[in-house]
């Protein structure tokens, strides 16, 4: 795993939410991994579209003026 160089916040959770978690038994710290994952996961989907946005733009607008290359081919 790698080196953290910053320090961790401790996050804080509204109370019914922490008496719900115990309720039902959910690791706390592996929910928030979890979802800190999933969150970054998606940052970074949005990350790439946003960086890539022109060349799908463009490979789209190729796509429409010339058809799909080897189009002519396909079974479907």
């Amino acid at each position: 795993m790698p080196q953290v160089t910053e320090k961790a916040e401790d996050p804080s959770l509204d109370e019914s939410v922490a008496a719900d978690t115990f309720e039902l038994k959910i690791n706390i710290s592996r929910a928030a991994e979890d979802g800190t994952a999933r969150a970054i996961k998606t940052e970074r989907e949005r990350s790439w579209l946003r960086e890539n946005a022109e060349a799908i733009e463009q490979a789209n607008a190729y796509v429409e003026k010339h058809g799909l290359p080897f189009g002519q081919y396909r079974q479907f």
